[in-house]
């Protein structure tokens, strides 16, 4: 038996590349979101989160 495997589409990738920069902005209250991109495609995403505490 031959299984295909089969590369996401283009729509795809663009479609899981917004979920995940989505998800790594939530919730992050102080940091950044750094967005790395190659021949005009997104190849990394690097979420860099800060934790302040309040110095009572």
């Amino acid at each position: 038996m031959i299984t295909e495997i089969r590369k996401p589409s283009k729509g795809q990738l663009k479609t899981e590349v917004a979920e995940q920069i989505a998800s790594f902005l939530q919730g992050i209250q102080f940091g950044s979101v750094e967005i790395i991109i190659h021949d005009s495609k997104v190849v990394q995403i690097e979420r860099r989160e800060k934790l302040r505490f309040d110095a009572k």
